[in-house]
This record gives structure tokens, C-alpha cells and sequence, in this order.
């Protein structure tokens, strides 16, 4: 590739594949019990769900500013084009660090080409954007044209997700500790979407099998041309239920390329264990 790719695992892409892939990686931070771990390379999803089910709350931060330097800067001094997508800004500090570290390596290495996207996206929804540039850049597309489709795909990816247990969101602030009680009584499952780069609660449903029923009608709603899509489902350490809900969309629609990962400790951390998220673009871009 000429250019660049830079993720965090914000995105929620196996670590293989940005390996793989030879993407520019910078890992979110998670803190259990005193101790901080690099999401995906010195802490794996599982031992973050199993420290939540064990009752630890784990805590969350931004990709290290040193590391962005060091890479913005190697780039930059290298005279290689570097697009940086960057997880949600209503989400995490880490794209404001990256605008204010890019301006200053650009004020070094005036003719740099280096950009910072605000992708307003989470988890896989953010990682199928990830893997389109990673195409584009290796069709030989010109630098320009691929930021400005990157920009199309994060402004139209739909992000449709639920959480098994609201006590997870609960003690995030993201629900009242009532609300997550009750909820939990009445096995109440939240649907919730991205909007504009924040988690929106959209409606309640109660029962596993009926919310993932509802995240398909909401698909048949939201989705354009979804059966000749990459559809995205990312999970808590439920696999199971993963491809559950990957075999109604099949059967619903007729889609035959899916893409199913892990959901990373630093979006875990908040979401819990038994979340399921589905991903889908909301009008029909060239694949």
C-alpha cells in the first residue's frame, strides 16, 4: 500500500487481521484491579468479561499520545501517507488528542500527508470502515478519494446494538441502577443505535429471541441493498448468539458475506458480556 491505515482497537478487528493487513495499530487502555493492559495485546475480550463476571469493574482510556507521536511522526519523516481513523469523539478522548499531536508533527513536516477522521463510529461498525480503506489503499486509489469515501462510509454506517445485563451499563452511568434492577427482573433487553457518533437508546424488548427479532426488522428498516452487503456482528464473548442472529439475516435476507469478531476490552469494559452488535451500511455504496 502507498498509503497508511491507522486504527485503535476501538475498532474491534482481530488482532490477525491487522496484522495481516499491516494497519498502524494503537490499542485503548484498560485498567483492572490497579493493573493497566493494552486492549488486544497484553489483555485478551475474555479475561475482561471474566473480571466483570468476578465482579471487577474495569476502567477505560485513551490510546497513548506518545504512541501517536511516534507514529504520526515516523510517517511524516518518511514521506508516507497515513489516514488515521479514529474511534468516536462522543465516545473517547483519543481523535482530539490525535487532531492536536497531527498539527504538531504537520507544523515539523509541512508537506506531510497525514489526516485524522472522526469516524463517529464504535466496535465493528468502525472496523468495517477500517477494512474498506485498507482495500482502497491497496487498489491504488488516490490519497484524496480515499478520505472522502472513508468520510461516506462513517457517515452512513448503522450501528444497531443490545447489552444482556444492564448492571454492566449501570455501573458505567450509562442507566440508572433502578432502571438495570428493574430491567433485570423483567429480563427488559435495551435496543441501542449510534447517533451521530453517541449511544442513543432506541426501545426496550423484552427477551433475548424478541430484540434479536427486532434488530432484524430494524435492519429491514435502516438497511439499503443489504443483501449484496459485508454485514458486521460483533459480540461479548457470545459466539453462539452471534451466529444465531447471523442466520436470521440470512434466512431474512438472503446475505451471504458476513463479518463476526470479538468485541475488545475497551468497548466490553462498558458494554458487558452477552452484548450483540449489528452493522450494516444505510444506503448502497459501492462495495
Amino acid at each position: 500500500m502507498n498509503i497508511k491505515i491507522i486504527a485503535d482497537s476501538g475498532c474491534d478487528l482481530p488482532l490477525s487481521f491487522i496484522q495481516e493487513k499491516q494497519i498502524a495499530f494503537l490499542p485503548l487502555a484498560v485498567h483492572i484491579n490497579d493493573r493497566d493492559y493494552d486492549d488486544q495485546l497484553t489483555i485478551q475480550p475474555k479475561q475482561v468479561y471474566d473480571a466483570m463476571r468476578n465482579g471487577d469493574v474495569p476502567k477505560t482510556s485513551q490510546a497513548k499520545p506518545s504512541q501517536m507521536e511516534e507514529l504520526f511522526t515516523t510517517f511524516a519523516k518518511e514521506n508516507i501517507p497515513a489516514i488515521y481513523i479514529a474511534f468516536s469523539s462522543a465516545l473517547s478522548g483519543t481523535y482530539q488528542t490525535a487532531v492536536m499531536i497531527k498539527n504538531d508533527v504537520l507544523e515539523q513536516y509541512p508537506h506531510a500527508k497525514l489526516t485524522v477522521i472522526d469516524s463517529k463510529c464504535a466496535s465493528l461498525g468502525l472496523g468495517l470502515v477500517v477494512k474498506k480503506a485498507v482495500e482502497l489503499a491497496e487498489s491504488g486509489m488516490a490519497y484524496e478519494d480515499v478520505v472522502t469515501t472513508v468520510e461516506t462510509y462513517c457517515r452512513h454506517m448503522e450501528h444497531i446494538f443490545t447489552v444482556d445485563d444492564l448492571q454492566y451499563l449501570a455501573r458505567g452511568g450509562r442507566v440508572s441502577k433502578t432502571a438495570a434492577f428493574v430491567g433485570g427482573v423483567l429480563n427488559i433487553k435495551p435496543l441501542l443505535h449510534v447517533e451521530d457518533g453517541k449511544l442513543i437508546p432506541i426501545e426496550k424488548v423484552r427477551g433475548r429471541k424478541k430484540v434479536l427479532k427486532r434488530m432484524v426488522e430494524l435492519m429491514q428498516e435502516r438497511g439499503a441493498d443489504v443483501q449484496n452487503q459485508l454485514i458486521g456482528i460483533s459480540h461479548g464473548d457470545d459466539e453462539q448468539t452471534a451466529l444465531e442472529l447471523k442466520a436470521m439475516i440470512e434466512e431474512t435476507f438472503g446475505c451471504k458475506q458476513f463479518f463476526i469478531s470479538e468485541i475488545g476490552g475497551a468497548i466490553g469494559a462498558h458494554a458487558g458480556p452477552g452484548t450483540i452488535a449489528l452493522f450494516f451500511l444505510n444506503k448502497q455504496l459501492e462495495q
